[in-house]
């Protein structure tokens, strides 16, 4: 018997799927979720509007795609992973087209209702057409360079647009996402080895064309770049948000200040305190306990993921599984390290709680996945 033969008579039916869901998982979601317009009603003065009721119907309707993606068997979104990245593909082609622009990037495509981001969306189809793409191929294959070519091809496709938006951020997220599952289905380790020293290179070269006919970065990305690395040299202008920054997290201390108590985002001198920057508003807020107390959340997110991707015995669904839980990590990991002045400041949200509603949804859409490979595994 085949493991889809198999997998089609043990799938469990009805109110059996509800009771095998990973409640756990869902409930750190909604806790997560429930930070997030604790936050962004503070941020408003202590109203739902503009912000939290928004997110509110968001999540709502995130965790109702996230209930049905799971109810569907593992096997279908396997065999819709490469329908689902070449629709991604072919939704940022249209962004190039006809794509909406804000803050000097063109990002979205405005469907009347929403404006839809699909470079988030293909975060999670690349992770499901990797997956696919190791669970079809043999093992002993994994390591050829043929067989190596084509996962990068996949990776370096998306990138290669999301750049032209210009997206600096989910290229950097979208290879990071796609080289860990690489890794993770056993590609050996020189080719890694080879990347990083090419990195190396890459960024050398980057550097170095800063100011020429070639430059290969825009002015803003270079700009960026000079802040993280001396913030104190342009306090009043690129330097300002994460000075401000700096300035809210350490005035949180221990307790912090109290809800709705932050003096730097009350008084608006935190920028965009409601989406990149609102990690910094929970810290001032409720200082450091508050701030490692959501760290712990996602900690626990990650935990169940892996948990859940070692007892399932499925190539695809454990791939698959540590997939969306890298991409999850890597959202908070370098959100976290933005606002803190550890890394260049990007543009990444801070997963479930920053306001955005393309990178909520595509986040449920996720975690369904991680879902029906939970209730469907074999048993």
């Amino acid at each position: 018997m085949s493991y889809l033969e198999y997998s089609v008579k043990t799938t469990p039916t009805g109110l059996r799927k509800v009771l095998h869901l990973n409640w756990p998982l869902a409930i750190l979601l909604v806790s997560v979720a429930s930070v997030g317009f604790l936050m962004l009603y503070s941020v408003a003065g202590g109203s739902f509007k503009p912000w939290a009721e928004p997110q509110m119907k968001r999540f709502i309707l995130g965790f109702t795609v996230m209930m049905f993606v799971a109810m569907v068997p593992i096997w279908f979104w396997r065999n819709m992973s490469v329908l689902a990245y070449l629709i991604s593909v072919l939704l940022l082609v249209a962004v190039e087209l006809v794509g909406s622009e804000g803050k000097g990037a063109q990002r979205w495509i405005d469907l009347g209702f929403m404006r839809l981001q699909p470079s988030e969306l293909m975060k999670i189809t690349l992770v499901m057409l990797l997956a696919a793409y190791y669970d079809w191929l043999p093992t002993k294959r994994t390591s050829r360079p043929l067989w190596v070519f084509l996962p990068v091809l996949f990776i370096l496709i998306p990138v290669a647009l999301v750049l032209r938006q210009p997206d600096l951020g989910t290229s950097i997220l979208l290879i990071i996402a796609g080289g860990l599952i690489m890794f993770l289905a056993g590609v050996h380790w020189a080719y890694f080895a080879a990347v990083v020293a090419a990195g190396v290179g890459l960024i050398t070269t980057v550097f170095q064309s800063r100011g020429t006919p070639w430059q290969m970065l825009k002015d803003y990305q270079f700009k960026r770049i000079d802040t993280f690395l001396d913030p104190s040299s342009d306090p009043l202008n690129h330097g300002y948000h994460i000075t401000q920054s700096k300035i809210a997290l350490g005035s949180g201390g221990w307790t912090g200040k109290g809800f709705m108590q932050g003096t730097q985002s009350r008084l608006n001198f935190l920028p965009e305190k409601h989406t990149d920057f609102i990690f910094v508003t929970l810290a001032e807020e409720f200082g450091f306990i508050g701030a490692f107390s959501l760290l712990c959340l996602y900690a626990l997110i990650i935990v169940f993921c892996i948990s859940a991707a070692i007892s399932n015995r499925d190539r695809f669904s454990s791939l698959l599984i540590l997939g969306v839980a890298a991409t999850f990590f890597l959202f908070f990991a370098v959100n976290m390290s933005m606002v803190m002045g550890m890394a260049p400041v990007v543009g990444v949200p801070l997963p479930l709680v920053s306001y955005g509603g393309s990178a909520m949804l595509v986040l449920m859409l996720g975690f369904g996945l991680v879902q029906s490979a939970h209730i469907h595994k074999p048993r």
